[in-house]
């Protein structure tokens, strides 16, 4: 069985071609041309150059099987609407359509629990429930509803289609590093005196890629998948990683009324007149709320296993330690 995968040089996308080699898969991984390689070194993936947005994508996919796609443009800065919408909307729609001219089986699409939003109003969202998408934060979390979107529509053309909502993994192999893995590395670098409290629904990125796995195996056509474990607040995650580490935690909380004055200064003046801004709005925005989610579909229907967080965290702090990133502060965005 050979597997076409998007993002295998990312975080999920490199822990998913992981388990798939390890199942026995072959492995395709589309990257782009200024792509770094470092997360597929030395795994024996076959790596093709092209783009999401490539009208001959189709080719690339041929006598592949199966395909996840995983990749999507990260960014929460309120100028990049455009890359949003054009990567990861219209790309997931060329990339559906080019498995259904490749003649694909089933394709498993990573959504994200950033496309199904948060009530607000105290519940902890599972499947059934979706956030109006104006009412999503940011442009990154309403790209993704329309991508998912893409995917719906595909399935109503007749497409094998899978959706996976993957929440907040943690873990090894977080090249950039993700937003969270961002808080270890500062938590670990002690450059957090005080933070910001929010929820976050936490889960092992193996557990994730595992997730795919099983989505593709036993998913139901159509219906998507919350891929998650645990509900902890972000003062209950730092207090587990004062555990591991032994390095004490930040002193407090800070008002969230001084990261939005920062952030809207950032994005609004300093943007303006050619500065790079450090703090983005949407990101203050979101942690606001209390992102806490079920995955009871996925633990019962496709058989998720949750790893524990905290040796998620453990997992995660090794990583970023061994692969030197704790030493220094080097460019890490490709």
């Amino acid at each position: 069985m050979r597997a076409f995968i998007t993002g295998a040089t990312g975080f999920v996308g490199a822990n998913l071609a992981r388990l798939l080699l390890e199942r026995g898969y072959e492995v395709r991984a589309l990257v782009r041309g200024e792509s770094r390689l470092d997360n597929l070194q030395g795994l024996g993936v076959e790596p093709v150059e092209g783009d999401l947005c490539d009208p001959a994508l189709a080719d690339l996919i041929q006598d592949c099987q199966v395909v996840f796609h995983v990749a999507a443009h990260y960014s929460l800065w309120q100028t990049d609407r455009d890359p949003l919408y054009r990567s990861n909307v219209l790309g997931t729609r060329n990339i559906l359509a080019a498995a259904r001219t490749a003649g694909v089986e089933r394709t498993v699409y990573t959504s994200s629990v950033a496309a199904i939003g948060v009530p607000g109003d105290g519940r902890i969202a599972d499947e059934t429930y979706q956030s109006p998408v104006e009412k999503l934060v940011g442009y990154y979390k309403q790209s993704k509803y329309w991508a998912e979107q893409e995917a719906h529509a595909a399935v109503r053309q007749g497409q094998d289609v899978v959706i996976v909502n993957p929440s907040t993994p943690i873990g090894p192999w977080d090249i950039k590093p993700t937003p969270t893995g961002d808080i270890i590395l500062r938590f670990l670098r002690r450059q957090m005196p005080f933070y910001l409290n929010t929820g976050l629904n936490l889960i092992h990125v193996r557990d994730v890629a595992e997730g795919h796995l099983l989505a593709l195996e036993k998913g139901k056509t159509g219906d998507r998948y919350i891929l998650g474990n645990e509900n902890l607040t972000l003062q209950q995650m730092l207090e587990m990683l004062a555990e591991i580490t032994q390095i004490p935690g930040p002193k407090g909380t800070i008002p969230a009324w001084i990261p939005l004055g920062v952030a809207w200064v950032d994005e609004h003046i300093l943007a303006r007149l050619g500065k790079k801004p450090s703090v983005p709005l949407d990101g203050v925005r979101m942690s606001q709320q209390l992102m806490f989610y079920d995955p009871s579909k996925a633990k019962q229907q496709l058989g998720l296993p949750q790893t524990p967080v905290k040796t998620a965290l453990q997992e995660s702090v090794d990583w970023f330690v061994e692969h030197g990133y704790t030493e220094k502060l080097n460019d890490r965005s490709g």
